[in-house]
């Protein structure tokens, strides 16, 4: 559905002027890169500022499950991961060996990450709520040499699976008090031992600095490489995107399992030497509120799904907390639909401004702006650094480019510092993801007049309805705006008479039952609002929906569930029961 183009903004014309003389050379002047030369994550992200102004101003603050409170300077945290790293290097560990990371967000997790970028070991973090298949499958996938976890972590989830991982030469368990064996090792006293000095070695920027594994819809998980030089996209995106300055107070919600948790939950705001507070809990609409207010957090980095379960939870957070100090709220995982930006609005004082980019990607890529025109549903501009096209696969491979307002394959042009460089051990699958110059993202979009970029869904989920073209985020979005709604998907199911039917699936609001009248009004509702043939044709009543930790909704795996077809990869699946 074409959007009305909106006069274009002098701030976007500027914007837009400022990107075509954009030199990733100004980025790399703002860090400082290695003593000797090469650039390492680490040394950027804590190293240079524990030697600096910012050695005794706080980087982490811990909030634990039980509210305590635990605060990590920079020089603290350079200390610490100094530590970690000297840790590796008693193991024996070597540049480009893997050490992997299952844990929820404790400190230690952030002392290994940066200890294991210092040695220039790969980092590779996972799901703390992955079950032991998976577990054991990226860590074979991977060659996993040291992995740091937690011993409750460990007896229920890799423990009877040991012998399939020969190349997992030492465990470290972050809560033990003492070894439990010559490779199970309590990581607190070995940390105490190790000393506080180190030295980073010789890091080229295309070192491999992280590793970080994707679903795919079908397959085995795809281990996507990242280098030392994607500091410079954090450095970039957390000063464009997230606005960080100096002395503010940062909260990235996102599990560290997940990509966001590493380039957002450690990498940019250490970067830019702020307040970065990571809780341990899960979440909870009301403690969330509380750390918001009594943290005086003013820069919130969160997910499309604990958004939409705030908006359903019933408080009213500017009733009861002091949210004056927050200045900017963003959203990453699923598309933002538009319903959730407007309630922001009212709710918080202040839209949500939504990020698109991908494990591939390594950082943000597309985004709304603080300073732009908002325009809720899009997923915003380009950012410097970053050209963007819509391109039509053809069936001999290639690639064409679509004109204006042309729905597509959102493709972006090869050499931003945080690309991906390889999955790992599979250069077919690597190379499928490119034609030329252009990275194939596999989402459909399409980009207005003024360089907007509207979400229409993921390539797999385009639903061929009786001659049309259905993206499901269109729909869902029409859905929400129907007050009963809390959350939607739509899917397309085989009809013989139309091709495909479209489905949806809703989470109902606080305060309304299903049955079959409202089922009616919503329907009644949707074709309204999109026409009778986008508009879904069914419509079930569900109390949750199956979404990926990140708040991407797991699509497919509604179709499969409704087709009885076999589900494919739901190692990031997380509860669905709300």
């Amino acid at each position: 559905m074409q959007k009305t183009r909106q006069p274009e903004a002098p701030a976007l014309s500027q914007w837009q002027q400022a990107r075509k003389g954009f030199r990733w050379d100004s980025v790399m002047a703002e860090l400082d890169g290695l003593p000797g030369g090469g650039l390492n994550i680490a040394h950027e992200a804590v190293d240079r500022h524990a030697s600096g102004a910012l050695a005794d101003h706080v980087a982490l603050r811990w909030l634990g499950r039980d509210r305590t409170v635990l605060e990590f300077s920079y020089c603290a945290l350079s200390e610490a991961s100094n530590r970690f790293a000297n840790v590796l290097a008693g193991l024996g560990v070597q540049p480009g060996e893997r050490v992997f990371s299952l844990a929820g967000r404790l400190p230690e997790l952030y002392f290994a990450a940066l200890g294991s970028l210092k040695h220039r070991a790969v980092f590779c973090p996972l799901f703390a709520a992955f079950g032991p298949e998976p577990i054991v499958q990226r860590l074979q996938r991977g060659g996993g040499r040291v992995l740091v976890t937690t011993m409750r972590l460990y007896r229920r989830k890799v423990a009877a699976l040991r012998a399939q991982l020969p190349e997992l030469k030492t465990v470290l368990l972050i809560d033990a008090e003492q070894d439990a064996s010559a490779d199970i090792l309590a990581l607190r006293p070995l940390l105490a031992q190790a000393s506080q000095s180190y030295t980073i070695g010789p890091t080229d920027p295309e070192d491999p600095a992280l590793l970080h594994f994707t679903s795919g819809t079908t397959g085995m998980p795809k281990g996507a490489v990242h280098v030392h030089q994607a500091v410079l996209m954090h450095r970039a995106t957390g000063s464009w995107v997230l606005g960080l300055q100096p002395g503010d107070v940062y909260w990235c919600t996102a599990d560290p399992g997940w990509v966001t948790g590493t380039s957002y939950g450690i990498i940019a705001p250490f970067v830019h030497g702020v307040t970065n507070v990571v809780d341990e809990a899960e979440f909870d609409a009301e403690r969330w509120y509380q750390i918001l207010a009594e943290q005086r957090v003013q820069v919130w980095y969160t997910a499309p799904t604990a958004i939409r379960m705030l908006m359903r939870c019933g408080i009213h957070p500017l009733e009861r907390f002091d949210l004056s100090q927050l200045r900017l709220v963003l959203s990453v995982g699923e598309p933002l639909n538009p319903e959730a930006i407007l309630w922001a609005r009212e709710a918080l004082g202040q839209p949500i401004l939504d990020t698109w980019w991908q494990t591939e990607t390594g950082g943000i890529a597309i985004s709304n702006l603080p300073q732009l025109p908002l325009r809720p549903g899009s997923m915003g501009q380009p950012l410097p650094g970053i050209e963007a096209a819509i391109l039509r696969r053809e069936e001999d491979g290639s690639v064409q480019e679509l004109a204006t307002g042309e729905e597509g394959e959102l493709a972006l042009r090869r050499g931003w510092p945080s690309q991906f460089r390889a999955y790992l051990h599979e250069p077919e699958r690597t190379a499928r993801c490119f034609s030329g110059d252009w990275y194939l993202t596999g989402d459909q979009a399409r980009i207005d007049a003024d360089g907007y970029v509207w979400f229409v869904g993921r390539a797999d989920d385009i639903i061929k309805t009786a001659g049309h073209m259905v993206g499901p985020f269109e729909v869902e979005s029409a859905l929400m705006e129907h007050p009963a709604v809390a959350e939607a998907a739509v899917v397309g199911l085989p009809d013989p008479l139309i091709g495909q039917l479209v489905k949806a699936y809703c989470v109902l609001a606080r305060g309304h039952d299903p049955d079959h009248r409202l089922e009616r009004a919503i329907l009644g509702f949707a074709r309204k609002r999109l026409g009778s043939a986008v508009a879904p044709k069914r419509l079930e009543f569900v109390k949750g929906l199956p979404k990926t930790r990140s708040g991407k909704i797991l699509r497919r795996l509604l179709k499969a569930r409704e087709l009885g077809l076999p589900e494919g990869d739901t190692s990031t699946l997380e509860e669905e029961a709300s």
